[in-house]
């Protein structure tokens, strides 16, 4: 006998409705809807919420069988760790630290900028920590962030429970940053999907490591390179991709990752994206432009924005637009690294195939 999917129920939620200090949450229907996910999160169901960079897929961090089922709804390898999302640092200590343990000084600073916000720091698995080891997939350290979303944080907090979520992607796909993206991979295997609107990073959360010396950028991401330095002139950005029996202390290290069905080429060379497309007639061939390509003509020709910000936000729901489109290949016009660009290009560079 076949096993019927799960029905996936798609709630709607005002984020302009949810204030903190305390927390208020001004519509019914919003409340109502993250009431019901907070019930799902505490007895190990999943859910899919917004946050400020993507949408996450939800599971109490603390018990092994939530987070056997995130794993199974994305098809996710089990040696890819999960991000721990906390609604304040006062949860943190109370529900994931030791009472005589404090956050690193090392780290202060940077959470005083960017948290709540698309900033995730690694701390030390000790005696009691109630993560599950399922989360850290068997690593000294767990990744914990606050999040900066209404939404999310307002979850976290009325569940009371430490949330791990990866992207509410199958495993490879583009991230989602729109409740439909989790709807096309996720439906009818989660119970419920938080609609929160369009995220507005459009890129995961920067990794760092600060327990290591010199301290490690360990993904770029929401927050950029130049923005850690301000605070750590000394950090160096970790190695892209860990190697296959390598142990890995974040997501996005390991594996295929960010790729819609059609081949994305990457380049910086105008003439080589417009030769690629006259020899390719073929081909149904998109161009995604950045910062100075023009259109080509025999392409379908889209435009990510100029600045590494705009092309973030932009980037994961064009990837999926091409799938949707029925384009066969894609080239986008690569950018430079510097002024936040590392996290694009990161993601840019695991999606393609190479360079043209």
């Amino acid at each position: 006998m076949i096993k019927a999917a799960m029905k996936t129920t798609v709630a709607k939620v005002r984020p302009e409705s949810i204030s903190f200090n305390p927390l208020v949450v001004s519509d019914a229907t919003t409340l109502s809807h993250l009431n019901q996910a907070a019930e799902l999160i505490r007895t190990n169901q999943v859910v899919a919420f917004p946050t400020e960079t993507v949408y996450g897929l939800g599971g109490n961090a603390l018990s092994d069988d939530a987070v056997k089922a995130i794993y199974a709804a994305k098809n996710r390898p089990a040696d890819n760790p999960l991000i721990v999302h906390v609604a304040s640092v006062e949860q943190l200590q109370r529900k994931l630290l030791p009472p005589d343990y404090s956050i690193p000084n090392c780290y202060k600073e940077l959470l005083a900028k960017y948290w709540p916000g698309p900033l995730t720091i690694l701390l030390p698995v000790l005696p009691g920590c109630p993560v599950s080891t399922l989360v850290t997939a068997g690593q000294p350290t767990f990744a914990v962030r606050v999040p900066s979303h209404p939404v999310a944080r307002a979850l976290i907090a009325l569940s009371d429970t430490p949330i791990a979520a990866p992207s509410a992607n199958a495993s490879t796909r583009p991230s989602p940053t729109r409740a439909s993206h989790v709807v096309h991979d996720l439906d009818g295997r989660i119970p419920l999907v938080i609609d929160g609107g369009s995220c507005g990073v459009g890129l995961e959360s920067t990794v760092v490591d600060g327990l290591v010396e010199p301290p490690q950028l360990l993904r770029p991401g929401g927050v950029s390179l130049e923005q850690v330095q301000q605070y750590w002139p000394s950090v160096i950005v970790a190695k892209k991709t860990a190697g296959k029996t390598e142990a890995v202390r974040t997501p996005g290290m390991k594996y295929k990752h960010y790729s819609p069905t059609a081949k994305v080429w990457l380049t910086q060379d105008y003439d080589k994206a417009k030769q690629y497309v006259q020899d390719h007639t073929d081909l149904k061939v998109a161009v995604l432009s950045t910062q100075t390509f023009q259109e080509i003509e025999g392409a379908a020709n889209y435009a990510m924005g100029t600045t590494p910000e705009a092309i973030s936000h932009s980037l994961f729901a064009l990837l999926r637009q091409m799938d949707d489109e029925g384009v066969d290949e894609v080239i986008v016009e690569a950018i430079d690294t510097s002024n936040g660009g590392l996290a694009v290009m990161n993601r840019l560079e695991k999606a393609a195939v190479g360079y043209l």
